[in-house]
């Protein structure tokens, strides 16, 4: 839905709290799908550590998916089928990644789009969500999976035939319990005059599975826990709307807008002049023709403006989105004058984000690379891709802007993605150490992952043997790498991973038997000076 005056889509939720019980057309396959999907899950997830288990679970989901809900079911998911391209590659990207970071925005990401799959398999266009409306409809089918699987037991499991055969069984169980103390004497005879057969017998009886009591009882609860998770989205998944509805397009009654088009216009009117003012110095000082004030070093001057910049970067889109709802316009001239303004507004707000991108620059400059710095930065310019296309929907489409919006998230992430941040960091600061700039050896080998040990590598095959063992860096690099040949992959197959395979394979010619003083944690972030 969108107002009429600006076209800007309204929030809304179309996914009730308390989920009606939908009744599967495919019941036993449809339960059986989800039990044999909590078993896999407990099998591949038991581990420390994520790797080939992440992206082999999202395709066995997406394939029991596609072959309970049938033809049917595909053709009405085929509109919002591009949804699976960034689901598989950022569920891939858990295998091929190692940095802890950019993993768990991997799997965030994997786990809304599969959410907005799921809501929209039976029905709907993803496209014309509002902005609002993305994670209100993650939020809504994350409910439904969590309160949907009970009704659908009930709802699907007859036990009516269990309770009509339940007295013919009881038989079978009360001369069971009559054999176990004729068993137990009738084997403790034979076991006495057979000396194989005892072997035997007590080999059977110490039969050991390696798991506690608590263990097998934790692993039962994973496993029943998975299973439902995966019926409710399934059952979720391949509903049918009863009114002829489309999921996510509930109609919503527009936002009575409640500004006059004058205050509207000398709102942004006057922020233009302050923004104009602004970018103007930010301008001549791109172009060198201002300088920064004495006693200001460039460390004090990116780190005091920097987060300030963004914040009003954000706030002025903000700003945008809720003029363009709450304005009233009459008539195109109203309508052009609006546009226009807001388009001058965040063209200048294009600028602030180029000053706020250079006042970042500086400080790399001096300080290196980080991830903190690194993440900043591609977000910035995903930012100003979304400014942009801002103002693109200002004239054409304006419900076209969230999924706009959604897109450039997904952008911002695949670029990390395949920039590599641990590697990009290791590459560029390992290039500054060659003018003479002095390198954080800490940094570089203990908060970076294994996605930097090729760089490293590289760095030590350009190094003698005689400096690898007394450099202060290259010691600690070669420590590094000899700590990722001695680690085994842990948890078996299920957590196999590139990046680590790839660390130990670098390492190994490295390989150090001495117990490494370095501790490689992933965990000993911070942002230094």
């Amino acid at each position: 839905m969108t107002t009429a005056a600006t076209g800007l889509p309204t929030p809304h939720v179309d996914v009730p709290l308390v989920p009606a019980v939908p009744r599967l057309r495919r019941p036993r396959a449809t339960l059986l799908a989800a039990l044999g999907l909590g078993i896999c899950a407990e099998v591949l997830f038991d581990g420390p550590a994520l790797g080939l288990s992440f992206p082999l679970f999202v395709v066995l989901l997406l394939s029991a998916l596609l072959t309970v809900g049938g033809r049917e079911s595909w053709q009405r998911a085929r509109p919002n089928a591009w949804l699976l391209v960034p689901l598989l590659f950022f569920s891939g990207m858990v295998f091929v990644r190692a940095s802890p970071l950019l993993t768990t925005l991997n799997v965030l990401a994997s786990g809304f789009l599969l959410l907005l799959v799921t809501h929209f398999w039976a029905a709907g266009r993803v496209e014309r969500l509002g902005l609002w409306s993305y994670p209100f409809t993650a939020l809504g089918t994350f409910f439904q999976a969590v309160f949907l699987p009970l009704g659908v037991v009930r709802a699907e499991v007859d036990l009516s035939a269990a309770r009509a055969h339940a007295p013919k069984l009881m038989p079978v169980l009360r001369g069971a319990l009559l054999a176990v103390p004729v068993l137990l004497i009738f084997t403790g005879l034979l076991v006495s005059a057979d000396a194989v057969f005892a072997t035997a017998v007590e080999r059977v009886l110490s039969l050991d599975l390696g798991l506690s009591f608590m263990d097998a009882v934790g692993r039962g609860v994973f496993i029943a826990g998975s299973a439902f998770g995966v019926l409710g989205l399934f059952a979720h998944a391949l509903r049918r709307r009863r009114h002829g509805g489309e999921a996510g397009e509930t109609e919503v009654a527009p936002v009575e807008a409640r500004l006059g088009f004058t205050e509207s216009l000398t709102l942004v009117g006057l922020v233009d002049l302050l923004f104009l003012g602004f970018a103007a110095i930010q301008l001549a000082f791109l172009f060198g023709e201002a300088h920064l004030p004495s006693g200001l070093t460039y460390s004090e001057y990116a780190r005091r403006g920097f987060f300030e910049l963004l914040a009003v970067s954000v706030m002025t889109l903000g700003l945008s989105l809720a003029l363009a709802r709450w304005t009233r316009l009459h008539g195109q001239g109203q309508l052009t004058a609006f546009r226009a303004a807001c388009t001058a507004m965040v063209g200048l707000v294009l600028v602030i984000l180029a000053s706020a991108m250079k006042r970042m620059a500086l400080y790399e400059s001096v300080y290196g690379y980080t991830e903190l710095r690194v993440y900043t930065h591609v977000f910035m310019v995903a930012l100003a891709g979304v400014f942009a296309w801002r103002v693109v929907t200002l004239w054409w489409r304006p419900e076209r802007f969230a999924i706009g919006a959604f897109v450039g998230a997904l952008g911002f992430l695949a670029t990390l993605n395949v920039l590599n941040p641990d590697a990009f960091i290791a590459r560029g600061n390992l290039a500054r150490s060659s003018e003479g700039v002095v390198l954080d050896a800490e940094y570089m080998t203990l908060a970076l992952s294994e996605d930097a040990a090729p760089e490293l590598a590289a760095y030590l095959a350009q190094r003698p043997e005689s400096e690898q063992l007394e450099g202060s860096f290259a010691m600690r690099a070669r420590r590094s790498l000899c700590a990722y040949a001695r680690e085994s992959m842990p948890g078996g197959w299920p957590a196999f991973h590139l990046a680590r395979h790839r660390a130990a394979k670098l390492g190994a010619p490295l390989w150090c038997p001495a117990p490494s003083p370095v501790q490689t944690s992933p965990y000993a972030r911070e942002w230094r000076r």
